[in-house]
């Protein structure tokens, strides 16, 4: 795996300025980049169902356009699918310049679509002046979307990672692997459970173990059918076998979803339970659904984290704002912003012992609540298999452990 990262990394920050048109902006060249962005108006195409994050794009329009006089408008989509169609229907046009879409709110397949089908601007994220704070080593997710390397054409800017969180007042000192885990339930029958999947906490329960037990981790950052299946997850099932009697109601029955979790935690049935969100257990506190006995912990080893990203269409009309919001959404002051359970609470995805102590502040003056873990204490961020990988486990869970509902 660290190989793999080595090697990753070493493709993308080696990247230099692509030879450019005269119409298109040179990320190497900063300076001209923010004159040029300067006056233009920016169409961010972004998923636009919660108000807490369209406040804080709203937040990044006045700061853009104080510092930089840039005009960034939130285009509010119900799916990122939308976007890509839009670009793709330009493309087929013939509109390859002067495009509707400068920026777009992307992960997972629609970026792997855009990029195969050669639709993005870049590569340019390397060199942004905020790319140098971003925690490459410790969050590989930043440079590698569900296993697509993103070679410079998407820059990360809010991190989600796998916790897990205990009532203090019932378990002193939680397992800090699967396999500790797994000798905890043996020993407290019923006192710990996971979303049936395929709900998504459910499946990332799963990856989260796979990972733990698979020989060679390696093998999951390829599709599922170019593996040993078998031999890859034998201890993987063996681990599930062994823990499934042990879990709240034997195994028999699962709880609906991460509310349900809650719930159960609540009500003093489970001991533990996991998130992909740091900072619910004190979402949950604040909202007294938890009591304040609740803390938040990870694993030893590390934990699944995957990236949200910005990326620019190959025909965008203002792509030097675009690369301007895009390099102030990586800034300290953005990030901090973020991760504020006030204003969002996202994961930052830089290094802050990279910050200079006047960008660190800003992070630890956050009041992240009583059981977030702090930045630094969240551990390494394990990258997201292959999606081919869930897709079979929860066809084979399904088989193995499945009830109804």
């Amino acid at each position: 795996m660290r190989r793999l990262l080595a090697a990753t990394l070493a493709t993308v920050t080696a990247v230099t300025a692509p030879t450019a048109s005269p119409a298109e902006p040179d990320p190497g060249n900063w300076d001209a980049v923010v004159t040029e962005a300067r006056d233009q108006t920016v169409y961010w195409n972004a998923w636009g169902g919660s108000d807490t994050i369209n406040g804080f794009i709203d937040w990044i329009a006045s700061r853009v356009r104080a510092d930089y006089g840039v005009t960034l408008e939130h285009v509010k989509l119900s799916d990122t699918a939308e976007a890509v169609s839009r670009v793709l229907a330009e493309k087929s046009a013939g509109k390859d310049d002067g495009g509707a879409v400068d920026l777009i709110w992307i992960n997972g397949e629609n970026f792997a679509a855009m990029k195969d089908q050669n639709l993005l601007f870049g590569p340019w994220v390397p060199l942004m002046p905020s790319w140098e704070n971003v925690d490459v080593a410790g969050k590989p997710a930043v440079i590698s979307d569900f296993t697509v390397p993103t070679d410079g054409l998407e820059a990360p800017w809010g991190m989600a990672q796998v916790v897990f969180y205990y009532d203090t007042a019932r378990l002193s000192a939680p397992p800090k692997s699967m396999l500790a885990l797994a000798e905890y339930a043996a020993a407290n029958p019923g006192r710990f459970t996971y979303p049936q999947p395929p709900n998504f906490l459910g499946s990332t329960f799963l990856k989260q173990a796979l990972i733990e037990f698979v020989p060679d981790a390696s093998i999951l950052q390829t599709p599922v059918d170019e593996a040993d299946y078998t031999t890859a997850t034998a201890d993987f099932w063996a681990f599930l076998e062994g823990l499934t009697p042990n879990l709240w109601r034997s195994g028999r029955a699962y709880p609906q979803n991460e509310a349900r979790q809650i719930q159960l935690m609540a009500d003093g049935e489970i001991d533990l339970a996991i998130s992909f969100n740091p900072n619910e257990a004190s979402n949950a506190i604040a909202k007294f659904e938890l009591p304040d006995t609740v803390r938040s912990f990870v694993f030893d080893a590390g934990s699944l984290g995957n990236a949200s990203f910005v990326a620019i269409p190959y025909n965008a009309n203002a792509k030097a704002g675009a690369m301007v919001v895009a390099n102030f959404l990586m800034s300290p002051e953005a990030q901090a912003k973020m991760q504020d359970p006030n204003v969002w609470g996202l994961g930052t995805v830089l290094d802050l012992t990279k910050l200079n102590d006047i960008d660190r502040a800003r992070f630890d003056a956050l009041d992240l609540g009583v059981a977030t873990l702090p930045p630094d204490q969240l551990g390494r961020t394990l990258p997201e298999p292959h999606p081919s990988w869930m897709v079979r486990l929860e066809e084979d869970w399904s088989d193995r452990f499945g009830v109804a509902q």
